[in-house]
C-alpha cells in the first residue's frame, strides 16, 4: 500500500465483487494503531489507521476481531480498532451478537476464536441464545491446524452441533489453506476459506483462497458459491 500510494491497492480487483453483495463479512486480523511500524519480519501484527479506507473501499460490512492477532497490541490495539471499524461504519464482530437488518432479514453474526481453547460449552451456549433472535445465525470460526488440507474430528463435530443449536452458516478461517465445505442438515460450512490479503508467497496452496456467496431465499440457502482467488504481488487477490 505504502508503495503503490494507495491504501486501497489490495482489494482493487476484489472490490467490485465484494462491493456487490447486500452484506459482506471477513476476518481482519490486524489491530490498527496509531503509528504502526512497517516491518518485513516477525509474527506481531499492526494496521495502519489510513488502511482502512480499504476495507470501506471494498464494502465490507462485518469484520470478525475474534482471532490469534487482535490482541498483538494488547487491549489498547483491540480497542482502538473496534473504535476505527465504527466510526467508518464497520460492525466489529465477536462473541456478542451482532445484528445488521436487511428489508426482508435481520442478520446475526458470531465470531471464536478457538486456537487456544477449543471447549463447545461458551460457543453452544452463545450460539442457542442468539439464534432465537435473528432470522439468520453465521458464525466466524478462528480454528483448526495451520497448513492441513483438512478439518481435523473435533471441528467436524462442533460444526454440526453449531448448525443443530441454530445456526445456518459457519465461516471458518486460520489454516492459511482453502478445506473443504460441507452441507449439513440445511446449513453450510466452511471449514476454511484459506488466505486473503495475506503475504505468505512460499507455497502456491497460501497464495490460494475462496469467497463464498450465499444467496439466501427467506431464512433458508436457495444457492451458495465458491469463488476462487489467487494473491499476486504478495498482496492483491483477483478471482480466478
Amino acid at each position: 500500500m505504502i508503495e503503490h500510494q494507495d491504501w486501497r491497492y489490495p482489494f482493487l480487483k476484489t472490490a467490485p465483487f465484494l462491493a456487490s453483495a447486500d452484506l459482506t463479512f471477513g476476518n481482519l486480523e490486524a489491530p490498527f494503531v496509531e503509528n504502526c511500524p512497517t516491518t518485513a519480519t516477525g509474527m506481531i501484527f499492526c494496521a495502519r489507521k489510513e488502511a482502512i479506507e480499504g476495507l470501506k473501499f471494498t464494502g465490507f460490512d462485518v469484520l470478525s476481531i475474534a482471532n490469534n492477532h487482535i490482541l498483538n497490541q494488547r487491549q489498547k490495539g483491540r480497542e482502538e480498532t473496534i473504535n476505527l471499524l465504527k466510526q467508518n461504519g464497520i460492525s466489529p464482530s465477536f462473541d456478542s451478537l451482532t445484528m445488521k437488518k436487511l428489508p426482508d432479514e435481520i442478520i446475526g453474526f458470531l465470531s471464536f476464536d478457538l486456537t487456544v481453547n477449543n471447549d463447545p460449552k461458551p460457543v453452544l451456549g452463545v450460539v442457542k441464545e442468539s439464534s432465537s433472535k435473528v432470522d439468520i445465525l453465521i458464525i466466524s470460526l478462528h480454528w483448526g491446524a495451520e497448513y492441513e488440507k483438512e478439518p481435523r474430528p473435533w471441528q467436524k463435530n462442533l460444526a454440526h452441533q453449531i448448525i443443530d443449536a441454530g445456526a445456518k452458516v459457519i465461516i471458518g478461517h486460520h489454516p492459511h489453506v482453502t478445506q473443504p465445505t460441507e452441507e449439513y442438515h440445511n446449513g453450510l460450512i466452511f471449514y476454511s476459506l484459506g488466505n486473503f490479503v495475506f503475504d505468505q508467497d512460499w507455497s502456491e496452496e497460501t497464495k490460494k483462497g475462496k469467497i463464498a456467496k450465499i444467496i439466501f431465499k427467506g431464512k433458508e440457502i436457495e444457492s451458495f458459491e465458491e469463488i476462487s482467488l489467487y494473491i499476486e504481488d504478495n498482496s492483491q487477490p483477483q478471482i480466478r
